[in-house]
């Protein structure tokens, strides 16, 4: 029995638990002959996936990954990635920030936002290729911890995981009508889901070290009490009370599993959780020291500045530019 009363809570569930977006930009790219495209947009998580045709993806940093159909690749951490019918197809668009399209001189190109075009998944023409990509904005949660877990390509093959996208989902998404927006946005997020989690659970995969000690009967119930309530004023006695561990065991455990002591990684945790809040302009230093656990604006100030080398008001200012 879990005595923390979350047995039910997974690792998965844990990293993705109250990741939302809003404002999805999907794009249909139905192509034959030479092309490439740019992603220059930013997005803190970007999905493709291939429904017919071949593709190459080529990360800033990486050499290029080739996606078959049912192939799904989930970018993370914003770095420019080259989209293309061959590695050495010179790009001729760029996809900039929100899924404006312009030439890589930085004209405009008006594209569709939305996908027009549904008999387009059963193209007749056999070198046609249909690809599927989504520009992923995290409007809550904790981004920060899931794009840690993810290396900046991650390629699910067909034989993997089951393509998020079916013939029926494609003609529901190239569909104008009410409610498109939110359809677009929960489909994203289902793709997000259902990509990651065969990543996490293919055989030989490499998961973060809390994941996999979510599994341990007594690490597991503490992470997941701390995971449900950061702001909670945890002690060690008081974390191993909870979880019917003695403090000497729990203390054990969990720094052989998870490479830290509880204190320093819930430490951690709260400062992680803060920096995706101070992405929300409106939130005070106070309000988002009282949503994770510090006494108040200026204990999280210092704790902050000696994790990240600066102050809560001078991340904001840069990740506010950054967004710009």
């Amino acid at each position: 029995m879990d005595p923390s009363g979350l047995t039910g809570i997974d690792p998965l569930t844990d990293l993705l638990n109250g990741v939302r977006t809003r404002g999805t930009v999907l794009h249909q790219s139905s192509v034959t002959g030479p092309w490439a495209a740019r992603f220059e947009d930013g997005s803190p998580l970007a999905l493709a996936v291939l429904v017919h045709g071949s593709v190459w993806i080529t990360p800033e940093s990486g050499a290029p990954v080739r996606l078959g159909p049912g192939d799904v690749a989930v970018l993370s951490g914003g770095a420019p990635y080259v989209i293309a019918d061959d590695p050495a197809t010179e790009p001729d668009v760029v996809i900039r920030a929100e899924g404006r399209c312009t030439t890589e001189e930085g004209e405009e190109q008006l594209i569709p936002a939305r996908l027009p075009d549904a008999g387009a998944w059963n193209a007749g023409e056999p070198d046609r290729t249909l690809l599927i990509s989504g520009l992923y904005t995290v409007d809550a949660g904790t981004p920060g911890r899931l794009l840690s877990a993810l290396p900046p390509l991650a390629v699910i093959e067909a034989s993997v995981g089951t393509c998020p996208v079916s013939h029926s989902t494609f003609e529901e998404i190239t569909r104008e009508e009410p409610g498109q927006q939110i359809l677009l946005d929960r489909t994203l997020d289902l793709m997000l889901i259902t990509a990651v989690r065969a990543w996490f659970t293919r055989p030989g995969a490499a998961v973060p070290a809390w994941y996999r000690a979510h599994s341990d009967p007594v690490v597991g119930p503490a992470l997941r009490l701390l995971h449900a309530d950061p702001a909670h004023p945890w002690t060690l006695p008081a974390l191993a009370a909870k979880t019917g561990a003695s403090r000497a065991n729990l203390a054990r455990r969990f720094n052989a599993l998870v490479g830290q002591p509880p204190m320093t990684y819930l430490r951690q945790r709260r400062l992680a959780l803060a920096a995706d809040l101070l992405r929300e302009p409106a939130t005070t230093l106070a309000v988002v020291a009282d949503r994770v656990g510090f006494a108040n604006a200026f204990a999280l100030s210092n704790a902050f500045k000696k994790e990240h080398g600066i102050s809560p008001s001078e991340y904001r200012s840069r990740e506010t530019l950054t967004e710009i």
